[in-house]
């Protein structure tokens, strides 16, 4: 897709790193999940991470968000760094206190901008937690809405805007579906009327027919709210079918990057061509998606592998 604007997320030379403990609880080693890792972001795109379980996905996804400690590098949102400021052992622990004071300010005003939809949606939701309540809930911590009754009426909103009724605000979450929940968690990060949103496996857990639903329901999302998406899967099928460009990621490192569509069809790494070929056959089968709107539903197919398209033709 044409770039007419600078990045909304900028990423350079990214490092996150664990330590390793020996038998008697010193550190040995550090084992790094991201290791120098760089990427933009642009307004409006989605951008896929692919690659196998421990590759370092849904740990760079957090980073991002800072909700986990890095190592090293930097990240920019909107052009404003948003990785925390070092500690200088120059200056005293009072001004080192009032630095990381601003930056938690900051950092709390970027959260409205900036959501996620994790992969479980069962453990997603509080269960002592009305629908209405965890949909509200990041509405009453950032003060969003003039009123309870805003508040209120657009959860309600929401939840109608994802396809559930809004007379379920009383319900609670044992009383949906895994679909229904993660439509819920949908809801619930599209709260704050945010900008970017990273889906981290978000359609994994859910069945095959329930999964194009879901996909269908974030594109919609995207086109009406301007939204981008970093979406995260294993499966590199879905990633080509969501995502403008790509990234396949392995152990720690980015292995290629490009369009979607060149990675899928034309793989230039034997690691990208392994993910192909591990290609679930059941997300191979064209499947029904539907389409929202007055206009009638219509077909469309979830990609398939060029292996099987080749077996078909």
């Amino acid at each position: 897709m044409p770039h007419i604007s600078g990045p909304l997320l900028a990423v350079n030379n990214l490092r996150v790193g664990f330590p390793v403990q020996g038998m008697f609880g010193e550190t040995k080693r550090l084992f790094m999940a991201v290791n120098d890792i760089s990427f933009e972001v642009y307004p409006g795109e989605t951008l896929g991470l692919v690659g196998e379980s421990g590759c370092g996905k849904s740990t760079l996804a957090r980073a991002l968000l800072q909700l986990i400690p890095i190592r090293s590098g930097k990240v920019f949102f909107e052009g404003q760094e948003i990785t925390p400021p070092p500690r200088s052992n120059s200056t005293g622990w009072l001004a080192n206190y009032r630095l990381q004071k601003q930056y938690a300010r900051k950092l709390r005003w970027l959260r409205r901008d900036m959501q996620i939809i994790f992969q479980d949606p069962f453990s997603s939701l509080d269960p002592r937690m009305s629908v209405g309540a965890a949909v509200m809930e990041p509405m009453v911590i950032h003060r969003f809405g003039k009123s309870q009754k805003e508040q209120v009426d657009r959860a309600a909103y929401l939840l109608d805007r994802v396809g559930l009724n809004p007379d379920f605000m009383r319900r609670y979450p044992h009383e949906f579906s895994g679909g229904q929940r993660q439509r819920i968690c949908i809801a619930r990060a599209l709260a704050l009327n945010p900008k970017f949103i990273i889906c981290d496996e978000s359609v994994s857990a859910l069945d095959v027919s329930v999964q194009a639903q879901v996909l269908n329901l974030l594109k919609e999302l995207q086109n009406e709210f301007g939204l981008t998406y970093i979406f995260i899967s294993h499966d590199l099928s879905v990633v080509k079918f969501m995502s403008d460009r790509a990234i396949v990621m392995n152990k720690g490192k980015i292995e290629e990057m490009g369009t979607a569509e060149r990675i899928y069809r034309q793989p230039q790494q034997a690691y990208t061509r392994q993910l192909i070929a591990a290609i679930p056959a059941g997300n191979l089968e064209r499947i029904r998606q539907q389409q929202s709107g007055r206009s009638a539903a219509a077909v469309t197919a979830v990609p398939v592998s060029p292996a099987d398209e080749s077996q078909s033709a």
